[in-house]
């Protein structure tokens, strides 16, 4: 009977480590494949200087980078199919990179499959892993490209078009998050042509904050720096305003932190947002003239949480916030393009920027 019982238990005991291997490798299996962090996923143009051979006539090629929420499963590749406007299929971009960041498309590219035809082009992220067998499609998504005069002069300039990926979608999406390096605060927005200088201010209950002085020097002053640049690959006519140029700027507050790490400045304390929950605001001064207003609420946890990423599965750790723009420094642009081309065709829900 002992005998019998002691089977069973053994058993019972490799049943059941068979089922946490089971358990675990679907698990592990889960999280070798990445999600693309749509907020990274950048779609360009690259203008070649010529058409089938007639160097008369410029056309182009698409160019896509983005990131992963993790490195590519052993035996992985990524690449990027793409439809020419109408819904043709075109040309299919091979990416390289290296952990979680990708770049597909570049110099090397056949210039025979360029194109000259404008619109809405179709693409697709997909990774095929060659070891399992499988391939995925991680991504869809459309851009709409447009093309403006370049640069050159005389008689054979006029078919000489710069083409570029219209990226006004952006335009009033922001973030906040916390540095996870330093505990810093940091807001991201894009800002339409050249940046020019910018002077970004925080704002609690009316009073700014994160103002910290020694001897009359400010310790500490926050900065904005360009973190993502989508621009032409050649030049436009002077008479284009944005120059087929959008930036998007990381403001960095050094004297704005989240949690309470007992961080010592020596001449002054800085602004914790744990410990000052509400509502705050983002002012941002470029060429000394106020553009942008960014309002967020911090939580009693110090975090920026309003439900936008979760409802549109995001990814990444940036709360996404609405930005409101101001003045006329970025030029005539579509304010109506986030509502069906924000994330290449993938609008947001629950999102609604000031007017």
């Amino acid at each position: 009977m002992k005998t019998r019982l002691r089977v069973a238990a053994t058993f019972i005991l490799f049943a059941l480590m068979a089922g946490l291997f089971v358990s675990g490798s679907n698990s592990a299996a889960s999280q070798e494949q990445p999600a693309v962090i749509k907020n990274w996923v950048v779609v360009k143009t690259n203008t070649i200087s010529s058409y089938k051979g007639n160097f008369d006539v410029w056309s182009w090629l698409p160019l896509v980078a983005f990131r992963t929420s993790g490195p590519a499963p052993s035996g992985a590749r990524y690449s990027v199919e793409f439809t020419q406007p109408g819904g043709t299929p075109w040309v299919k971009l091979s990416c390289e990179g290296n952990s979680d960041r990708f770049e597909c498309g570049g110099p090397n590219d056949p210039t025979e499959n360029a194109i000259t035809a404008i619109g809405t082009v179709g693409f697709a992220i997909k990774m095929r892993n060659e070891l399992a067998g499988t391939e995925a499609t991680l991504f869809t998504g459309k851009a709409k490209v447009e093309k403006v005069l370049s640069n050159e002069h005389g008689p054979k300039a006029a078919n000489k078009f710069v083409y570029f990926v219209n990226q006004d979608w952006n335009m009033p999406i922001g973030y906040v998050v916390i540095n996870t390096d330093n505990n810093y605060l940091n807001v991201a927005l894009w800002l339409r042509g050249e940046s020019g200088k910018t002077g970004p201010h925080l704002f609690y209950q009316g009073k700014e904050v994160g103002i910290i002085f020694h001897e009359d020097m400010q310790i500490g002053t926050p900065s904005c720096d360009t973190e993502v640049e989508i621009n032409t690959t050649k030049s436009t006519a002077e008479s284009v305003p944005h120059r087929g140029t959008w930036k998007r700027m990381v403001c960095e507050f050094k004297t704005v932190l989240g949690q309470n790490k007992g961080e010592q400045f020596g001449f002054g304390k800085p602004h914790y947002l744990s410990e000052n929950p509400g509502e705050y605001e983002f002012k941002l001064l470029r060429n000394n003239k106020l553009a942008r207003s960014i309002k967020f609420t911090v939580g009693a946890d110090g975090g920026f949480d309003n439900g936008i990423n979760a409802a549109n599965k995001v990814g990444g750790r940036r709360t996404i916030v609405p930005v409101t723009i101001i003045g006329d420094q970025d030029g005539p642009w579509d304010k109506n393009a986030w509502k069906t081309d924000a994330f290449y065709g993938n609008p947001l829900s629950g999102f609604t920027p000031p007017q």
